[in-house]
């Protein structure tokens, strides 16, 4: 029964390779303007003169012939020819002259990104099958993969600990507990952590700072000064209480200023007064937390995060509660082809933007007409997002992300498409993280995975597991507001 109708009738709605159809066509829909509304504004060192930016498009595949001429082009061409399946993308661009927009040419081609076969963009996702076999492809193909210089390459799935979500756990023979977050915000990430160490010292530890920081200093100088306002943060349990005195009792600052000054002494020792206090605010405001928010008016809320943070590793110290697992699966993220995606865009999108700064200031030292499409190199942001992806090397230094498709099988060809990778170290033993967690069950296969030192770190998704594309967190928030409940 189960065999006969339901999987046919499943599978009829829904792609083996859905996740990574959908997370791609998101990015095509919101990721991609979203990169480009966050930069914004160029301006280059010319005075009176700037770049802004407007919406970004994107064509169907396209290939521009020796002789000049663009036509479109199918995956089945792209194979044969060795040639790359992709799009151009158009962006506008309006130069301002002190104040007033030269609106002409606005639109100018940026670069091309590499088209996922079956995509939104892709010519073959509306066909049938007749027009499928018709074009030079195989009816059953999935697709969800792309074609690089004429080989067919899948970005595989990258599991990672959730973000912007609190993990407490025992380490060091459980002497230290430790409250961390990864602080995730326009694809910058800060880990974030309060550490309690000893008879219930607690310290604050995030990229760029100094070691050692007082909790209770770093949460003064967040605004939250008086003793009575940072008692009344915590819960009225005895241990958490008796903590938090003994931190303010061995707390050498006294107000906002005086933690301030103690946190600009350690973040740049020997410098004046004024640079000091403007590192150490750079600092809270950029490097701590940045998930809550990147402005001085968003240090009240991050000073309450800690406080929570705090509560939570002094109640995990005395066994009040259990710490977190790090290998449950809600504690778990997904990075889909999309957000892979993304972040490659992302990382060559600013390059370009350096480069069309760069070459401004070039052409107005010799005294060149300042046209936008001169100053526009297109190879600056397509070289680098073709690189990537003909040789798996990812941004941050993550290797084997773009993979060439196993065509051993079919079988073969749709559990590549539905692999995940951890980005653990194959050479440690990760004992806990390579066992069959119980939560796996109905997401990942229990059987299929490679022997030796990949065991268990590579992974696949079971059969009919779904993978939604997530929502924005203010969404969330607005949904979790109006139903009152507490945040």
């Amino acid at each position: 029964m189960i065999t006969k109708e339901l999987l046919p009738a499943y599978f009829r709605e829904n792609s083996l390779v859905k996740q990574h159809l959908d997370s791609y066509n998101k990015f095509v829909d919101i990721g991609i303007q979203e990169i480009v509304d966050r930069v914004g504004v160029i301006q280059p060192s010319i005075e009176g003169f700037e770049l802004h930016f407007g919406k970004i498009r994107l064509d169907k595949p396209k290939i521009i012939e020796a002789d000049g001429a663009q036509r479109a082009i199918t995956p089945y061409e792209a194979r044969l020819r060795n040639l790359t399946y992709s799009a151009p993308i158009f962006l506008e661009i309006i130069p301002v002259f002190n104040g007033v927009e030269k609106r002409t040419f606005s639109e100018v081609f940026i670069g091309e990104l590499p088209v996922m076969v079956k995509s939104k963009l892709c010519y073959l996702s509306n066909m049938s099958e007749e027009e499928l076999i018709e074009s030079g492809e195989d009816g059953a193909d999935p697709g969800g993969y792309f074609i690089i210089n004429g080989s067919e390459r899948v970005l595989t799935s990258i599991e990672d600990l959730a973000p912007n979500r609190i993990m407490c756990t025992r380490e060091k023979d459980n002497s230290i507990v430790t409250a961390k977050v990864f602080s995730t915000r326009n694809g910058f990430r800060a880990r974030s952590v309060v550490e309690r160490v000893g008879e219930g010292m607690l310290r604050v530890v995030f990229p760029a700072a100094p070691k050692d920081l007082s909790f209770i200093s770093v949460v003064r100088a967040l605004g939250l000064d008086k003793k009575e306002e940072m008692l009344a943060a915590f819960s009225t349990d005895k241990h958490v209480v008796s903590d938090i005195l003994l931190n303010l009792e061995a707390d050498q600052s006294s107000n906002k200023d005086d933690a301030m000054d103690y946190l600009g002494k350690k973040a740049a020792p020997g410098q004046a007064t004024e640079y000091r206090i403007k590192r150490a605010e750079v600092l809270l405001d950029t490097y701590l937390l940045p998930h809550i928010g990147t402005t001085a008016e968003d240090r009240i809320k991050k000073a309450y995060y800690l406080c929570k943070m705090a509560e939570r590793s002094i109640r995990v110290a005395y066994h009040d509660i259990k710490q977190d697992d790090k290998d449950h699966y809600a504690n778990k993220r997904i990075k889909l082809a999309g957000d892979l995606m993304e972040e490659l865009f992302r990382y060559a999108f600013q390059f370009l933007v350096k480069d069309v700064s760069y070459q401004a200031g070039r052409a107005d030292a010799r005294g060149r007409r300042l046209a936008v499409q001169t100053l526009v190199r297109p190879d600056a942001l397509s070289d680098r997002i073709r690189y990537s992806m003909a040789t798996g090397n990812w941004i941050a230094g993550q290797t084997g992300v773009s993979q060439l498709l196993d065509r051993t099988s079919f079988l073969a060809t749709t559990s590549h498409l539905r692999r995940i990778i951890s980005p653990l170290s194959r050479k440690h033993p990760h004992f806990k993280a390579r066992d069959l967690h119980g939560t796996h069950w109905g997401k990942l296969c229990p059987n299929e995975s490679p022997e030796g030192p990949s065991c268990a770190l590579v992974k696949n998704l079971s059969l009919l597991c779904e993978v939604s594309i997530g929502e924005k967190e203010e969404n969330v928030e607005q949904i979790l507001l109006r139903m009152n409940v507490k945040l």
